[in-house]
């Protein structure tokens, strides 16, 4: 199987498979980034509920991150991830706050959902089994982010923060900004009853493409709803080009022999990781 398309190559080696995005390979002098395929691997480092896990599954999780990690040239140990939890909280990442292992679930990124940084050497992980995750690059003042947006996420609309907080902290220009969207949930999938379907209406039935956004289906008394199109709406409505936001086009229910899909797996699903380092 291969998930290649115009924007997105998929790459198996050594027996790891990820996707990186065509557009951010014409900075690989400048960035690392992946986006991990597989459900034989699980990049879980925490139970669901965010407990520990067994030192046999942290083990395994932290061997598939450093396998991804070498195969796109960098140290696991970089990783810096945070505590998803749904939120619209993006921080800053100054440095690393381990010198010996990567910061994963550290208390100081509880609650958070999205990185930003200008530091080299820092990778920027978050992971999904479902929700967009969405990696954002400046190559102007070399800038990098890396967000965790489920449906709750877009419902704050905790790209626009993303952006936001590269335009506050570190100066960047929107027109200037990339955006690559990863697999997750499609619109085909993503079906929900009335009560989140009026969330969504409300808050997004000033956009133009409302009507493309939330469509009915009779059959199933049910709403499919395009998260993926409303970020991409609501990132031009804030200023980036739409040329530069480039959209894996893979759904991950549709392919879930592929990638940890939570509405296939249920309870004990695994989860996906993107990453993104300055070099």
């Amino acid at each position: 199987m291969d998930l290649s398309n115009e924007n997105v190559v998929h790459i198996k080696k050594d027996g790891v498979e990820y996707l990186q995005f065509r557009r951010l390979l014409e900075y690989s002098d400048v960035i690392n980034h992946a986006y991990t395929l597989g459900i034989d691997k699980d990049y879980r480092t925490s139970t669901v509920d965010k407990k520990p896990l067994s030192e046999d599954r942290f083990q395994k999780a932290m061997n598939n991150y450093k396998n991804i990690c070498e195969e796109i040239g960098t140290n696991y140990i970089n990783c810096a991830q945070p505590i998803q939890l749904h939120t619209k909280n993006v921080k800053v990442v100054d440095a690393q706050i381990n010198s010996d292992k990567p910061d994963l679930y550290e208390m100081e990124y509880n609650e958070t959902d999205g990185f930003v940084t200008n530091k080299s050497n820092i990778i920027l992980s978050t992971t999904n089994a479902d929700c967009i995750l969405l990696m954002f690059f400046d190559p102007v003042k070399k800038v990098i982010s890396n967000v965790h947006s489920g449906w709750k996420g877009t419902l704050q609309e905790i790209s626009i923060e993303a952006v936001k907080k590269m335009i506050n902290e570190f100066g960047c220009n929107p027109a200037d900004i990339i955006c690559c969207i990863c697999p997750s949930i499609r619109k085909c999938h993503f079906e929900v009853d009335k009560d989140v379907k009026d969330m969504f209406y409300e808050k997004f039935k000033y956009l133009s493409k409302i009507n493309m956004i939330i469509e009915y289906n009779s059959e199933k008394n049910k709403w499919n709803i395009d998260t993926v199109l409303i970020n991409k709406v609501i990132l031009e409505n804030i200023g980036l080009k739409s040329e530069n936001i480039i959209d894996s086009g893979i759904c991950s229910v549709c392919n879930s022999n592929i990638i940890h899909s939570y509405r296939v797996e249920k309870q004990g699903y695994g989860v996906e990781t993107a990453l993104i380092e300055l070099k």
